[in-house]
């Protein structure tokens, strides 16, 4: 436990959706664990005592002119080892664009000197871009995520990890998968139990989180053993959700029904499960998200690359839906949210005021 101290100056902060609270010239006090634990007006009858004890004992910080205090960033959706293609990869579809670029990449992280060198320089990258909190897809590779969560721990980043499942020998290279559904399940325990003895604190600052990577690459059985671990740990889930069309069709062929109903039939949607793009979920979809209490991780930019489709923030909103903004590293080419905020800005006036160019004005409209 590190030592309390204060901050002052002012601060911006959302305490709810829709709302932006101005904290002018307040006090701020950290305890031992990091959080906030006190904040004083400038007005209130301690203020300047406290601010003063602080000054004296070494135990303020200042801010000056022009620098304001801001809550941490959080990232719903990255891919950690896609980090070195940042950028890159983007001119083929979704499917074709793991087989050609992305499996063979995440596949040579069975290298843990590999892992950890670039697990490093991620994290750092996205701390440097005010990501304090992350929610990232690691690969197969039980000890590189082990090793990807020690980084985050020591580099004092919170964190959900997860080992990726992908089992399903039909949509999976043989280089790179789970052996079965068996060994897949077998290695998401013992490594949601890993993690947990990692960090044992009473709120930890890494947790695992169960991460079968999305229904086309996992089998039955692998899906139904996720769920179970789901329910037994109550850990948090995280898998891409109607992405595309081929994702969506992909599903709909195989099982009859949605991404989410499916998900939901497998227990594996609940008030701690996030949901990358959704980009095609329709009223239903979202309907059974928001009573289930599961959240969408909003990807603006790789929703324009792989999906040729915005998600529906505003409808997601007004049903009271869980939605957060993710980067989608790599299929998203910016490890800044700030980015996120302005592509989700973009991609909202684009799917409100239309694009297409031969139509007249009241007709381009989605």
């Amino acid at each position: 436990m590190k030592e309390p101290f204060l901050l002052a100056g002012t601060a911006f902060h959302t305490p709810q959706c829709g709302t932006l609270e101005i904290l002018e010239d307040h006090l701020f006090i950290i305890d031992g664990d990091g959080r906030i634990a006190e904040i004083l007006p400038p007005h209130h009858p301690a203020f300047e005592a406290r601010k003063s004890a602080a000054r004296l004992a070494g135990k303020l910080t200042e801010l000056g002119a022009g620098q304001y205090l801001l809550p941490g960033l959080v990232d719903l959706h990255i891919h950690a080892p896609q980090w070195p293609q940042l950028g890159k990869a983007l001119d083929v579809p979704l499917e074709v664009w793991l087989q050609k670029y992305t499996f063979p990449l995440e596949a040579k992280y069975s290298d843990l000197e590999f892992a950890r060198e670039t697990y490093s320089d991620l994290v750092d990258g996205l701390l440097a871009n005010g990501t304090t909190t992350a929610l990232y897809f690691a690969t197969v590779h039980t000890p590189a995520t082990l090793a990807l969560a020690e980084i985050c721990l020591a580099k004092g980043q919170r964190a959900l990890v997860g080992k990726v499942v992908m089992d399903d020998p039909d949509q999976c290279p043989p280089y790179y998968r789970d052996a079965d559904a068996a060994n897949a399940v077998a290695d998401t325990r013992r490594f949601i139990e890993a993690v947990r003895e990692m960090d044992q604190g009473e709120r930890p600052l890494v947790q695992p989180v169960i991460t079968p990577r999305f229904i086309p690459s996992c089998t039955d059985a692998a899906l139904q053993g996720l769920g179970e671990l789901a329910s037994h740990y109550g850990c948090h889930v995280q898998t891409h959700c109607s992405e595309s069309d081929w994702e969506k069709n992909f599903v709909e062929e195989r099982f009859g029904k949605s991404d989410t109903a499916c998900l939901d039939g497998f227990d594996l949607l609940t008030r701690r499960t996030v949901l990358a793009h959704s980009n095609f979920i329709d009223e239903q979809d979202m309907d059974l998200i928001q009573a289930k209490g599961a959240a969408v991780a909003h990807c603006p930019l790789s929703n324009f690359y792989f999906a040729n489709a915005v998600f529906p923030l505003r409808a997601a909103l007004d049903r009271h839906m869980h939605v957060g903004l993710g980067t989608d590293v790599s299929g998203g080419y910016s490890p800044s949210l700030f980015d996120g905020c302005r592509h989700a800005l973009s991609a909202s006036k684009a799917l409100h005021g239309g694009v297409d160019a031969d139509l007249p004005p009241q007709e381009r409209g989605a």
